[in-house]
């Protein structure tokens, strides 16, 4: 059932915004697993005597547990039920978060870590199915409201941790703050456990074998993988790229902040930008131009003048948000959302998880930044022709009774 069949009549019930308000509060929580460890990574190694193999599997476990994880999150849902299951998953991150935080050793971290992240993942595949469930005709409004709550946790996680560890003396504080977050987000889910939505017990032909077969799928998830591939690039490397262009690590941490908090603007834009129109590929040509102006101009420009084309790719970013839309704009029911989110994210994460370290392999092997930058423009390329495709005002239950 969607609790907006009143909505659509013109009202928004109490239990509408109940879904808004967790919905939000979730969405601040699926990413601060991820971004609170990156600031204190060399006190974590330190402290828990961890190895350089296990710091490099710590960066990598957020790309291995949204694609595993991710990809049986529709199964998981219609077993236990959505509302029942992101309250799981919320407590579940909460739980990871917490036991990492009181952690000892670095196998402990790491296993925590693992089942944290495994909470954010179903989350990242559910709330798209939850919007299109309970939001048809507001898909654009609430994708806006999702993506820029996502953009401010994230945000938030990697900007408040180092201050908080300074504060406090203890970095076992300022990582268990964020479970304290995730206690907070479970609260609107308990009392939604009522509204229940019913439960489609079928759904096979919905299931992650039929995306495989379909070409609109796998657009979409060869799209949304090459722009969290450019973003995961972009967060590990932009102040690198400073660095050796001449900028102190202070000022590369300066615009790195700056480009971090663009995401929450862009992130309002693009959703309201695109919602306005059927067919998406205007916006999908519009963010590459602004990547490209903005990669150019890295590689090219004067090195004083970073600050401005950093701002062009804080735009292009706006690719993330677009591509959540598209997991509800390219279906028409909410078992099908699931379907291809679970599939979009997985496919796409695995396919991003190899950028960050390709291009350090690359930049390792020439001594510097022309042949990474080819590599990036390549992703673009691969972007703009799956993006097009997946543009398009269709369906993907069209396509398939098409074929």
């Amino acid at each position: 059932m969607s609790v907006l069949a009143q909505e659509s009549r013109g009202r928004t019930t109490p239990l509408a915004w109940l879904l808004v308000l967790g919905i939000v509060l979730a969405a601040l929580n699926l990413r601060t697993g991820v971004t609170s460890v990156g600031p204190l990574l060399d006190q974590l190694a330190a402290g828990l005597g961890m190895t350089s193999v296990g710091t490099g599997l710590l960066t990598t476990l957020p790309v291995l547990a949204f694609a595993s994880v991710g990809a049986i999150t529709p199964t998981l849902a219609r077993r236990i039920g959505e509302h029942r299951l992101l309250l799981l998953a919320l407590v579940t991150l909460g739980v990871g978060l917490l036991v990492r935080s009181l952690a000892g050793s670095a196998p402990v971290f790491l296993l925590s870590s693992a089942v944290a992240l495994s909470g954010g993942a179903v989350g990242n595949v559910l709330i798209p199915t939850l919007i299109k469930r309970h939001f048809p005709a507001r898909t654009g409004i609430m994708t806006t409201v999702y993506t820029t709550a996502l953009a401010a946790g994230t945000m938030l996680a990697a900007a408040a941790t180092v201050p908080i560890e300074r504060a406090s003396g203890d970095w076992h504080i300022a990582l268990g703050v964020w479970a304290a977050l995730a206690a907070v987000a479970a609260i609107p889910w308990l009392a939604l456990l009522r509204s229940e939505p019913e439960r489609d017990t079928g759904g096979r032909d919905t299931g992650l074998r039929s995306m495989v077969k379909s070409k609109l799928a796998w657009m979409i998830a060869v799209y949304f993988g090459t722009q969290s591939m450019i973003a995961y690039i972009m967060f590990g490397w932009l102040a690198t790229i400073l660095t050796d262009s001449g900028y102190t690590t202070s000022e590369a941490g300066l615009i790195l902040g700056v480009f971090t908090a663009l995401n929450i603007p862009v992130s309002i834009a693009v959703p309201m930008i695109a919602s306005r129109f059927r067919d998406q590929r205007p916006t999908v040509v519009g963010l590459v131009v602004f990547y490209v102006i903005g990669f150019l101009g890295l590689w090219f420009a004067p090195p004083s003048t970073a600050m401005v084309w950093v701002v062009f790719v804080a735009v292009g970013m706006g690719s993330f948000p677009l591509a959540l839309m598209m997991l509800a704009l390219r279906t028409r029911t909410p078992e099908t959302t699931a379907a291809l989110s679970a599939f979009g994210q997985s496919a796409g994460y695995l396919i991003s998880g190899a950028g960050p370290l390709l291009v350090g392999v690359l930049r390792e092997a020439t001594g510097g930044w022309a042949v990474p930058y080819t590599l990036i423009f390549v992703v673009l390329a691969a972007q703009l022709l799956t993006g097009l495709y997946a543009g398009r005002n269709r369906y993907l239950e069209d396509e398939r009774m098409a074929g």
